[in-house]
């Protein structure tokens, strides 16, 4: 859900669509026009979020959101030529339903700006169409619309921003939106992990459309959660392609859903962007076309940790073994290990590698691996998310008094801070993550920004390494429909992508695209958390 100055913005088109509605339902004018099931369905993700996050708030009377689903309804009935068209349009308001719902439940608004949003959407319908005809003596007072074009007039007037010339339809692009889906996990084990990287996109959308869009066009995500499981991500990406949409994909989390998700992108040449994932499913060699990345990869984080290990803290390799999840995610980050210890002159076999299944804490039999190794481990590189992180730390702590232990920036490091913490300050300190993002306690512009952004549009979020990620990816993405004009498609956006050269965000380091690079950032940061849960600065060279 926009935060509150992007809901204001969307109201006002809102109330110029709704004059739509309201000005056919009194204009008594029967059948459905050509164009009717775009509008209705452009409404129905605009008008649903606000019936389901009314619906969610007790103290908002019930008789009220009634009238709205009833009215909508017969809107919906009257541009449907079928049944089939009628279940399509029904299922997508639902669905919107379910999104304005989640964002009280989840904290993204709160009720009074719910009951705010349901009251201006009550006088937009309560307004009738200024040239409506009325209707004749013979005719009901109410019934379903046929879309005036005085109403529609009357929208077009009321829009945020003028219309923009468009050439050729393009999927998920619009006079006025560009849409963006996004298949997250947003339950599950590691669930902080895709709330946050939403947020951060969330809120260089919000900022970008507070400032007018891009070339007047307003960005909007759509997400649907997976719950880290490849098989639900699939269905989600069907969802976001048949029945959103959507122009391209930016921010999806997770390596194993990768592996499902990048194939299906490529399939129908759909823009891949920003994934929350360090895996080479989204780094091929040469690149695939419509697959880019912000971030570095798991083996570069890894490899950098071996390197810090062994030549600032003096570890031998040997004493160095890996906890990686069980699937490709892992494999990933194993590989950056695996690499360093070729470099230092050692073979792969030569790595301990101690396993734990994805979605699960369950680590016992990594720990009794580690603890009947002859020689004695002193570090431990994790690739893991955060809980199964926090386990296999506190079942191992007391046993190795002075292990070291790196974990991948995937780890979601402010809730492995919290983690820790809360098992003691003995449990955190020393802790190290390797990060693709500059440290959130700097003063870098960049993070400068993104604090600001996001005490205007998400007061009480606190910084986060993982929302900052995937507010730097977003703003890496939107440069690339600024530059393109406003008449592009994806073939176009993907040229003007490889032509991005130096481009400066604040973060100290320049990013870089080209046709044989589809990676901007190669720089990986180091932090470590001290007995208070909070990380400090670490220079890993």
């Amino acid at each position: 859900m926009p935060a509150e100055a992007l809901i204001s913005r969307s109201l006002r088109w809102l109330r110029g669509l709704m004059m739509v509605v309201s000005g056919a339902l009194l204009a008594g004018a029967g059948g459905a026009a050509a164009g009717d099931k775009d509008v209705v369905r452009d409404l129905a993700g605009r008008v649903g979020p606000i019936i389901g996050s009314a619906l969610a708030c007790r103290d908002i009377a019930r008789p009220r959101i009634q009238i709205i689903v009833d009215k909508f309804t017969a809107v919906i009935t009257e541009a449907s030529t079928n049944d089939a068209e009628r279940s399509d349009l029904t299922q997508m308001l639902d669905r919107s339903v379910a999104d304005g719902r989640g964002a009280v439940t989840s904290g993204w608004i709160d009720c009074g700006l719910a009951d705010r949003q349901l009251a201006d959407l009550e006088r937009a319908i309560a307004r009738p169409a200024p040239s409506a005809p009325a209707p004749a003596p013979s005719s009901p007072a109410v019934v379903a619309p046929s879309f005036s074009a005085a109403a529609a007039t009357a929208a077009a007037a009321t829009a945020p921003t003028a219309p923009v010339p468009v050439g050729p339809a393009v999927r998920g692009v619009t006079d006025r939106e560009i849409r963006f889906g996004m298949s997250a996990n947003l339950s599950g084990a590691a669930k902080e992990n895709g709330r946050q990287m939403r947020l951060g996109i969330d809120l260089a959308f919000n900022r970008v459309n507070d400032a007018g869009g891009v070339n007047g066009r307003m960005l909007k995500l759509i997400v649907a959660d997976d719950g880290y499981e490849p098989a639900r991500t699939v269905e989600n990406m069907k969802q976001l392609h048949d029945k959103d949409q959507v122009f391209g994909f930016i921010g999806n989390t997770g390596t194993p859903n990768a592996v499902v998700s990048v194939p299906y992108a490529l399939e129908r040449r759909m823009l891949f962007f920003g994934a929350f994932t360090g895996a080479n499913v989204v780094r091929r060699d040469p690149p695939d076309r419509y697959v880019f990345n912000y971030r570095p990869s798991y083996a570069e984080e890894t490899d950098a940790a071996v390197r810090y290990l062994v030549k600032i803290r003096r570890i031998p390799p040997r004493q160095i073994a890996v906890f990686a999840q069980s699937d490709p995610f892992g494999d990933a980050g194993f590989s950056g290990v695996a690499k360093a210890f070729r470099t230092l002159g050692l073979g792969d076999n030569a790595v301990l590698r101690l396993n734990y299944q994805r979605n699960t804490v369950d680590v016992d039999d990594a720990v009794n691996q580690l603890k009947v190794q002859r020689v004695p481990i002193k570090a431990v590189v994790m690739v893991a998310t955060y809980r199964a992180a926090a386990k296999c730390v506190e079942k191992t702590r007391d046993f190795f008094p002075g292990m070291m232990y790196t974990n991948v920036s995937a780890v979601g490091a402010t809730t492995l801070a919290e983690e820790l913490t809360l098992l003691g300050a003995r449990y955190a300190n020393g802790v190290i993550v390797t990060q693709v993002v500059p440290a959130v306690s700097g003063y870098s512009s960049i993070v400068l920004e993104y604090k600001n952004a996001l005490a205007k549009y998400f007061p009480g979020e606190a910084a986060d390494y993982s929302s900052l990620e995937g507010y730097i990816s977003a703003n890496v993405l939107i440069q690339g429909p600024k530059r393109a004009g406003p008449q592009f498609d994806t073939e176009k956006l993907v040229d003007v992508l490889e032509n991005t050269r130096d481009l400066d965000l604040g973060l100290g380091t320049a990013l870089n695209f080209g046709r044989a690079e589809h990676q901007a950032s190669h720089k990986v940061w180091g932090t470590a958390l001290d007995d208070t849960g909070k990380y400090q600065a670490v220079e890993l060279e």
